[in-house]
């Protein structure tokens, strides 16, 4: 199997991802910054990242701007996590997206988000067109997440 693209955060970034996430759990959501978690594929154990999730017509989604990290790995083994900020934790189930359903909601994630993530997406921005937002989306997985009642 090829290696799946995945952009690692550098000691510096890795410190503001815990930042971020410690934020979230304290009820400061930066942006609408909220913490991830979902369980391990391998120990079961819950692993936490900060994320940004997208409210875009029949989402929410998550989107991987890095890749195809360990969020992303665990997501698909475990089908679902929580999202939290502050006191309030929210389950899901979530549906990994197929490339062709990914154009729009990449780009509305670069129209949001472009100024935090967008030197994980290369030449690709919001302004790209839909050809090379689709040639990219290989690269980013997204997730339709469903909350639970």
């Amino acid at each position: 199997m090829a290696q799946q693209h995945y952009i690692k955060p550098g000691g510096f970034e890795a410190g503001m991802n815990r930042f971020v996430g410690w934020l979230a759990r304290r009820g400061v959501s930066i942006l609408g910054h909220a913490e991830l978690s979902v369980r391990g594929r391998k120990s079961g154990e819950w692993r936490r990242v900060p994320v940004n999730p997208l409210p875009y017509e029949d989402g929410p989604y998550l989107v991987s701007a890095r890749g195809h990290s360990d969020w992303v790995r665990n997501m698909r083994a475990a089908g679902g996590g929580r999202l939290q900020v502050g006191r309030r934790t929210r389950e899901f189930t979530a549906v990994e997206l197929p490339d062709a359903e990914k154009p729009a909601i990449l780009r509305t994630y670069l129209k949001k988000w472009g100024w935090e993530v967008g030197r994980f997406f290369g030449d690709v921005n919001a302004d790209s067109t839909d050809e090379e937002l689709l040639a990219a989306a290989h690269k980013h997985p997204v997730f339709r997440i469903t909350v639970n009642r």
